[in-house]
């Protein structure tokens, strides 16, 4: 019985320690995705209000490769924040965390412009994900 408790009291703070790395990290919310064209291209994917406040984003390529030009959060108070990736995305690669300013903000849409070839002829898909 001591040796449970002595194992315990061990496990208890590592557990805990983790809780806390997760809950400063925040919780991730899928936000929407779209299948890119082949070609030089832009896209919109839309964010409904009611998904909550965020305040950072992560975009994931899974499927194909394509190279981000550009990427634009419009906020639903009419302020829009400008995001400079210009990063080739291979299949399966995902950007860094990107900080929104002004703290939680409720998102409208996401605008974004790429480009992507036909090499291996396989579309890219692009996820996004929001942090709060």
């Amino acid at each position: 019985m001591k040796k449970l408790i002595a194992l315990l009291a061990l496990i208890a703070p590592m557990f805990l320690l983790g809780m806390v790395e997760a809950q400063a990290q925040g919780r991730w919310e899928f936000l929407g995705k779209r299948a890119v064209n082949y070609g030089l291209d832009r896209d919109v994917i839309p964010v409904t209000w009611r998904d909550g406040a965020f305040d950072g984003l992560k975009i994931e390529v899974k499927g194909g490769a394509l190279n981000m030009r550009r990427c634009v959060v419009h906020f639903e108070n009419g302020g829009k924040q400008e995001i400079e990736l210009r990063h080739n995305f291979g299949r399966g690669s995902d950007s860094r965390v990107v900080d929104l300013r002004g703290n939680n903000r409720l998102i409208e849409k996401i605008e974004f412009w790429y480009d992507t070839k036909n090499i291996a002829r396989n579309r890219a898909v692009v996820f996004v994900y929001g942090r709060h």
